[in-house]
């Protein structure tokens, strides 16, 4: 968890920068989004620390895409119940934000050099609204997400969060949601971490810190522990490009760590 020293640090640092903040968090269970938990609380703390955007730029693990990488262009996306098997006060939810047209058309030609595309049918999914709601509980902040590309390799993700750097002098909170281990179909509630969620989790944070990003995009050289923690990356990948907008300026701040149901880590970051 960040300590309250840690998030006065944050706003220390945040009032002293002229360009918005990078967010990674780890989304975890959707039904954080309806539960105090120790995470929910972090999300509304780190909400009063961080500054008001123009605009909210979501990278979610829940819009995945094949060969090319959409951006939401909606003017009012809608809110998106991305999960099953869940309580009915969780399809209840609505994040009724508006969108930013045409902040996201400028992002279409920004990352024309990716296949960009303009897209008008997706929204807000709940590795989205999940965590805004707690951030800007108003909803009266415009946002609009970017697909993940799925066909691509992980360097590619540090590629377009490099070519997204500066939407940061714009008023745009890019905010990556994921989590840095997440494996479902190793779940134990009530029980202690897997080992390798711990090393997997430890690694990604002391390379992050080294900003060794070449470490945290090889596939190869991460190996067998990648394919155990991640059986598919579409939870990693936010936070690889939330890392590539980054640079050697920011201050990186660490908060939510812990592995939650033995195999999903809830690690947060943020960047300023």
């Amino acid at each position: 968890m960040a300590t309250a020293q840690s998030l006065q640090g944050l706003k220390d640092s945040l009032r002293a920068s002229d360009r918005m903040p990078l967010v990674f968090l780890g989304h975890g269970s959707p039904m954080n989004a309806i539960e105090d938990t120790a995470y929910s609380r972090g999300w509304t703390e780190l909400g009063r620390a961080l500054p008001r955007p123009q605009a909210v730029l979501v990278v979610s693990a829940h819009w995945m895409t094949q060969r090319s990488t959409l951006v939401n262009v909606s003017a009012l996306p809608r809110t998106i119940h991305d999960f099953y098997g869940f309580p009915p006060e969780l399809y209840a939810q609505q994040y009724p934000a508006p969108g930013a047209p045409d902040l996201a058309r400028d992002v279409v030609s920004l990352l024309a050099s990716h296949h960009a595309a303009g897209d008008d049918t997706w929204g807000l999914d709940h590795g989205a609204w999940s965590v805004l709601k707690f951030l800007y509980p108003d909803a009266d902040v415009p946002v609009f997400q970017l697909s993940i590309d799925m066909t691509q390799d992980l360097p590619h993700h540090l590629e377009i969060g490099a070519a997204l750097a500066a939407l940061r002098h714009r008023g745009v909170l890019i905010l990556g949601s994921g989590n840095v281990v997440h494996n479902l179909r190793a779940m134990r509630p009530g029980a202690g971490p897997h080992d390798w969620a711990v090393e997997f989790d430890t690694l990604f944070a002391e390379r992050l810190k080294a900003r060794d990003h070449a470490a945290i995009s090889d596939r190869a050289g991460l190996g067998q522990l990648l394919a155990v923690a991640h059986p598919s990356l579409d939870h990693y990948i936010p936070a690889l490009t939330v890392a590539g907008a980054s640079d050697e300026a920011d201050r990186l701040v660490f908060m939510n760590e812990g592995i939650d149901l033995g195999s999903v880590s809830m690690r947060s970051f943020i960047y300023c």
